[in-house]
């Protein structure tokens, strides 16, 4: 699975080499491996995996979440990038994650420009981690933050919608005026600024760099004679019962999956895609398991891991013909701080980074000076502002999620 670790090594094998396997455990439930007394007991008495299956967690699911970690943790050791994190107490604060495809390329490129601004960067402290390992600090902080919006952050940068328009995290401080599009751009790349979608905030307060696609694969070798899939629809079939998979797990696709299929086919179309649902495989193993004999007809995956599809692959990747379903990018910036954060801004707006996005990790960009390199049929579905401003979407997620699962039944992940 990996070059670090073996599923059926100890915990106590795994955390006593990874100190990065004791936190992540940590924070799924295994709240006994604080005592290092226990980690060194009964961690010597079981495996990873066996210890993963007892609280319902995925074992191979876990184990990438954990490799990524740690190869995170070497690179940045091996380039000093220090994880992209510096805690300084200075004037300006930059937080968020980062697509994990993108990462590494794009805090180079910003590791660069801070040596270029020197004076810049000494002034800003910045925690900026990969997509896989989560929001839960930056929503630890703006929960402490308490309605204060001088306590948070003056630039958030991230992919998904929970944190960014909950009412019980930031939607609180976008009912009042906090934030503030200080792009600058008087109109954004065509791809997304044309009769069929618009990403440009008409309240003038989020801003979108690029965004994250979503399609799907249908397996051939499994789909026997069901008709082809064509489009989002058509996964709502009962024909495809017990046959998807999707990745649960990665929570800012997930729930830009389920919000646009509630947006568009209801309620009863959530509960449908949840009796389809067979597994929920990240994207990687999604492409690994078009020869394996359980493997699901149709995976739903970002469109940057259709290629990795080698020529030999029964997986067939498929646009959607309503248009692929987008995780934005948002980048989030106080107005308060306008003139703080402007070189941070324009930084990430800039046709060097929109060009990172677009070619590396097919992340198309918003900069209108970015040829994405998009096939005229290959459009976006885009939930819209109006339904974004007129629902609380935090409270829209959470009840989804609850929709979802009991129609897959299992319990939520």
């Amino acid at each position: 699975m990996n070059d670090y670790f073996k599923l059926t090594d100890t915990v106590y094998d795994i955390t006593e080499k990874y100190p990065e396997a004791k936190e992540l455990l940590i924070s799924h439930g295994f709240e006994q491996l604080k005592n290092d007394l226990m980690r060194k007991t009964m961690g010597k008495t079981i495996s990873l995996e066996t210890a993963l299956k007892s609280r319902k967690i995925n074992p191979e699911l876990f184990g990438q979440k954990l490799a990524e970690r740690i190869e995170q943790g070497r690179y940045a050791a091996g380039t000093g990038l220090s994880e992209m994190k510096k805690e300084s107490g200075a004037e300006i604060r930059v937080e968020g994650v980062l697509p994990c495809p993108i990462r590494i390329p794009l805090l180079e490129r910003l590791e660069g420009w801070l040596k270029e601004n020197s004076e810049l960067a000494a002034r800003t402290d910045y925690d900026l981690k990969a997509a896989s390992m989560g929001l839960d600090t930056a929503k630890e902080r703006v929960l402490a933050a308490g309605g204060d919006a001088g306590k948070l952050s003056d630039l958030y940068l991230s992919a998904g919608f929970d944190l960014f328009f909950d009412r019980q995290l930031m939607g609180r401080y976008r009912e009042a005026g906090v934030f503030e599009d200080i792009s600058g751009l008087a109109r954004l790349n065509p791809d997304f600024e044309n009769e069929r979608i618009n990403l440009k905030d008409p309240l003038g307060q989020y801003t979108i760099i690029g965004v994250v696609p979503c399609v799907f694969m249908v397996n051939t070798a499994v789909l026997g004679d069901r008709p082809f899939p064509s489009g989002w629809e058509d996964l709502l079939s009962p024909e495809f019962e017990n046959s998807i998979s999707l990745p649960v797990r990665d929570l800012d696709m997930f729930n830009a999956l389920t919000l646009h299929i509630r947006r568009f086919y209801g309620k009863d179309g959530v509960e449908k895609l949840g009796r389809n649902l067979l597994s929920g495989m990240h994207p990687a193993q999604m492409v690994k398991s078009g020869r394996q004999q359980q493997a699901p007809a149709v995976s739903i995956t970002p469109y940057f891991f259709t290629q990795m599809l080698d020529a030999q692959s029964p997986l067939v990747p498929v646009w959607p013909k309503e248009g692929a379903i987008i995780s934005p990018i948002f980048l989030l910036t106080k107005g308060s701080a306008r003139e703080k954060v402007k070189p941070f801004v324009d930084f990430l707006f800039s046709k060097g980074v929109g060009e990172l996005m677009a070619l590396n990790g097919k992340f198309p960009s918003t900069n209108p000076l970015v040829d994405n390199g998009l096939r005229p049929d290959q459009h976006f579905l885009w939930l819209g502002w109006d339904y974004i401003h007129e629902n609380d979407i935090g409270a829209l997620i959470r009840e989804t999620e609850h929709d979802f699962f009991a129609a897959a039944g299992r319990e939520q992940l």
